[in-house]
């Protein structure tokens, strides 16, 4: 399993892979704390399904990407999730540009 991690995220060691998956792992506990807090704040915990949907995608998915740099700056890797960010998000707009 590591070794094609190292292959899929073109990185060099162990080590690497092992600190790309405990950023992810740090961005996503983070998001879940600020997303209760700030749904908590806005009092969206009690609103219908669809409006909490929809500011999971106008709010919180933004949100993410900002935060997984943010760990990725911290643990060194900044630049690794700069080409993720840019990789996903060209193929999210793909999907509009069909």
């Amino acid at each position: 399993m590591w070794e094609k991690l190292k292959q899929r995220w073109n990185v060099q060691s162990g080590w690497d892979v092992a600190i790309i998956l405990l950023v992810f792992a740090c961005t996503g506990f983070s998001i879940m704390y600020i997303k209760r807090a700030l749904f908590d704040w806005v009092g969206l915990t009690d609103a219908a399904t669809w409006l909490r949907w929809t500011a999971n995608i106008l709010v919180i998915l933004p949100l993410y990407q900002v935060v997984l740099l943010a760990w990725g700056w911290l643990f060194g890797k900044f630049e690794f999730f700069w080409q993720f960010e840019k990789r996903m998000l060209d193929r999210m707009a793909g999907i509009f540009r069909r």
